[in-house]
């Protein structure tokens, strides 16, 4: 994205693909087959915070050519989901950064792309992470703005940009 870069030099951190709780029962002898089974005839599936932390993990930052995990933006612990209600804390690289809204407005459509309509995305700054934190918050948590955003053509094509790689899932290319 041209203009100011807000953090020229941020730390990057190695990442490793996440091992879901799912994926455990098919190598343990001590998970309850017979429950899992019922979970599934259940018809709804349930979403952890793995499988949103799967979901977010490779959006790309949009200053940077790294994914917001590699820059510890967003994390597992970061995410909480009750019921049908979704929690995402994430944290900007340094407390004026620019990028925060947009780096929501890519976590929030990522997840508006990806989960069933009967999930409440709520997506917050890190406390004490950013200077704005509040005007930040108040933005990406505003259906109305968050629409507007939307309909702004150079705006949605940047966070397209983001979200070219967020398909990967946190394995590399």
């Amino acid at each position: 994205m041209p203009g100011e870069i807000f953090n020229p030099n941020p730390t990057i951190f190695s990442t490793k693909p996440t091992v879901r709780k799912s994926d455990l029962s098919k190598q343990s002898l001590w998970i309850n087959e017979k429950a899992i089974e019922e979970d599934l005839l259940d018809g709804v599936d349930p979403i952890d915070q793995d499988e949103i932390f799967d979901l977010i993990r490779s959006i790309n930052d949009p200053e940077h050519p790294n994914t917001l995990e590699e820059l510890r933006v967003v994390s597992a612990p970061q995410i909480s989901v009750t019921g049908n209600r979704v929690f995402v804390e994430f944290t900007p690289t340094i407390p004026h950064c620019g990028m925060s809204t947009l780096i929501g407005l890519s976590i929030r459509v990522r997840l508006l792309r990806s989960l069933p309509d009967r999930f409440k995305v709520d997506i917050l700054l890190k406390p004490g992470s950013h200077q704005s934190e509040h005007a930040v918050n108040k933005q990406l948590n505003d259906k109305e703005r968050v629409a507007a955003a939307l309909e702004n053509p150079a705006l949605l094509e940047t966070v397209e940009q983001c979200l070219a790689g967020a398909g990967r899932r946190g394995h590399p290319e």
